[in-house]
């Protein structure tokens, strides 16, 4: 994954999304999160994604099962589940296969995005994995002055309140810092437009683009098909 350029996995994010919803089978939706996982195995990741990844399972299982609870039926509970899964690990996928300045350049230079909101978008991108390594560096500094979380799912939530609170102070000073350093940099400047990395597509990414969005104009077409008798 890659060696294809950053708009070929915009663009296959946003087909698999679009799988994710037209499919209703959960042998199907099975079968397209093992080539996500596959994908995943190839790129090479570090094994924190696989982390990651592992609680994203466990949470579209919970899904599932919460659905089922709720009197859905079991093939639609899982299908509910793996919809999430899918949407999800692509989205994991192109983060940990891709630079977040290349797809801010891609945003720029071929979705003809204007860079301030190209920016935005990644810089709230680079935001999350920040996100999650602070909560958990909040969560050993409560738990080291002994503040524990343990008890019914009610005492849980509320535990997950008094995380918030720095969370949100902390990306308050860390945004404020950014800012800074983007109006030193000289951000929206022409030079800084100029100096945007490269992100041409080559013959593997139009021949990717092409089956795949072949393949979802079929499976639309199948979809708004009147049932015969």
């Amino acid at each position: 994954m890659r060696r294809y350029a950053p708009l070929t996995k915009l663009i296959l994010t946003i087909i698999i999304s679009i799988w994710a919803i037209l499919f209703d089978s959960p042998a199907i939706l099975a079968g397209v999160a093992g080539l996500q996982l596959l994908l995943l195995a190839i790129t090479r990741v570090s094994t924190t994604v696989y982390k990651g990844i592992l609680g994203l399972v466990m949470f579209a299982l919970m899904l599932a099962v919460m659905q089922y609870l709720f009197g859905a039926t079991i093939s639609l509970a899982l299908v509910t589940g793996l919809r999430m899964l899918n949407m999800t690990l692509i989205f994991i996928i192109m983060l940990a296969s891709t630079r977040i300045s290349d797809i801010t350049a891609a945003l720029v230079k071929q979705c003809r995005i204007p860079s301030d909101y190209a920016f935005m978008f990644t810089a709230a991108l680079r935001f999350i994995p920040d996100f999650l390594e602070e909560s958990k560096a909040v969560r050993e500094a409560q738990s080291c002055r002994g503040y524990s979380s343990r008890g019914n799912a009610f005492k849980r939530m509320k535990s997950y309140l008094t995380v918030v609170e720095p969370l949100v102070l902390r990306a308050v000073t860390k945004s404020e810092t950014m800012a800074m350093s983007l109006e030193l940099r000289g951000f929206g400047s022409q030079r800084q437009q100029a100096s945007l990395a490269h992100v041409a597509l080559h013959g593997r990414d139009y021949i990717l683009i092409s089956l795949t969005t072949l393949v979802t104009l079929a499976l639309i077409i199948n979809k708004l098909q009147p049932i015969g008798f």
